[in-house]
């Protein structure tokens, strides 16, 4: 043990005697322990090489309201909510995967589960707060005063880039949010978002009076405007904002990128085996990533299907299966849609909630919240697909093996797309790892 390191632990047990260790390091007591026991278990060992992944895209498939695991990745015994008997509310299927079974109601995915993954034994210790967990699982990190972290959509769109001139890097299908945003990176890493799959982001198309030269005239006036008032004003970031994001606008405005909306030139049997609206936006997705986008999130959390989304308190949890049944028929359709298009070695999906769901059921019938252990779902991606990683107890509410963080998922997803999670980004001149000690779940590689 070197000078330093004796020194800093002496720092660190003396700061706990004089309950002066948070407020000192800035930090809570709990990540001064886990980076201690972190630093133990990496001391003296040989650093691995990070996998470095073929995936050129990724699609985010957001569960947002905090989807029970037990009822969907990872059936348990079945459970009665009018018995208070603890369990899943479903029953069990066999899948393609040797020994792994899945809800009943996902059907579709079952006989073509070798082309997934899934993780389950993520966990966190955000549980009571949906948007809190939801930044821990879009940021890789705990909400903080000080400092404002890209999503891991933003860092896939600032180190990778659109995959071409006609689109943007990231685009977000559901309403915008501070989790999914850029943070310190800038409006640069930032996304376009839409809720509308037939017409586009809003704004991006121009009035029919409004003809090319017309519109040339209007761009040239504006650059000057932006000109004349940088000259004037100080400036800062967010005129830097400002003017990407303008530039940005007219940038994919055109008929290149705004074609990729109309849905009607699919093939009508295409576009039925992808379902409602969801399964629209799964379809849309897939054109996405054909025209160059590089990372897109699509939300599912639609709550006039089931009364509540993905938060299943009470009598949400009755109804729980016409979702699932609608992530199954839009997830199933999208795997083979991007095999037949020889995209889905090419594209990683992420089926991801903010945390899971207790086998007891409350008062109501429903499920409280669960972050300690859940599943994530990933498929294609050039992975070795096919697996399971991870095993919980007898009801789902403890990990037995294989803990995977959130840190590590990030880690996993940016291997996989080829950018290396132990690189740092900039916060000013700040340094700032991409992941907060993430390592990649190597058997995926």
């Amino acid at each position: 043990m070197n000078a330093f390191e004796s020194t800093r632990r002496d720092f660190i047990r003396q700061a706990s005697l004089t309950g002066l260790a948070a407020s000192a390091l800035g930090t809570p007591w709990q990540q001064l322990l886990a980076s201690e026991k972190h630093a133990d278990k990496k001391h003296g060992a040989k650093k691995l090489p990070m996998p470095v992944g073929k995936a050129e895209h990724c699609i985010m498939i957001w569960l947002g309201g905090g989807s029970c695991h037990i009822d969907t990745w990872d059936p348990k015994r079945k459970g009665d909510p009018k018995a208070k008997k603890a369990g899943s509310y479903y029953d069990s299927i066999p899948t393609a995967i040797k020994g792994t079974e899945v809800c009943e109601h996902l059907s579709k995915c079952a006989p073509i589960l070798d082309r997934f993954n899934i993780v389950r034994s993520v966990h966190h210790e955000v549980i009571d707060e949906h948007a809190a967990a939801t930044n821990r699982m879009h940021t890789g990190r705990p909400t903080t005063g000080t400092i404002t972290y890209p999503s891991v959509g933003s860092v896939v769109a600032h180190k990778r880039g659109s995959a071409s001139e006609h689109a943007p890097a990231y685009v977000l299908i559901g309403y915008p949010n501070v989790t999914r945003g850029p943070g310190f990176l800038g409006s640069e890493a930032g996304y376009i978002y839409l809720t509308d799959t037939s017409a586009g982001p809003s704004g991006f198309t121009r009035s029919s009076h409004v003809n090319q030269s017309r519109q040339d005239r209007r761009e040239r006036l504006l650059t000057k405007m932006r000109a004349e008032f940088r000259q004037k004003s100080v400036g800062g970031q967010a005129i830097q904002d400002y003017d990407q994001s303008v530039a940005e606008a007219l940038r994919l405005s055109g008929p290149e990128f705004m074609k990729v909306f109309q849905l009607d030139n699919e093939k009508s049997d295409l576009r039925n085996s992808y379902g409602g609206e969801f399964g629209q936006r799964c379809l849309l997705s897939r054109r996405l990533i054909q025209s160059g986008v590089r990372f897109i999130e699509v939300s599912h959390n639609l709550n006039f299907v089931n009364g509540t989304g993905w938060d299943t308190h009470n009598d949400g949890q009755l109804n729980q299966h016409l979702l699932i049944k609608e992530l199954d028929s839009a997830l199933s359709a999208l795997v083979l849609d991007l095999e037949k298009n020889k995209l889905l070695d090419k594209t990683l999906i992420v089926v991801a909630s903010e945390f899971g769901r207790p086998a007891k059921f409350d008062s109501g019938g429903g499920r409280g919240h669960q972050s300690k252990a859940f599943s994530v779902v990933l498929a294609g991606g050039g992975l070795q697909n096919g697996k399971t990683i991870g095993v919980t107890n007898e009801l789902g509410e403890e990990i037995v093996s294989r803990p995977v963080s959130v840190p590590d998922l990030h880690a996993t997803i940016y291997a996989s797309l080829g950018i290396d999670p132990s690189e740092e980004l900039f916060a000013g001149d700040r340094p700032v790892p991409i992941t907060d000690m993430g390592d990649p779940v190597r058997e995926l590689f």
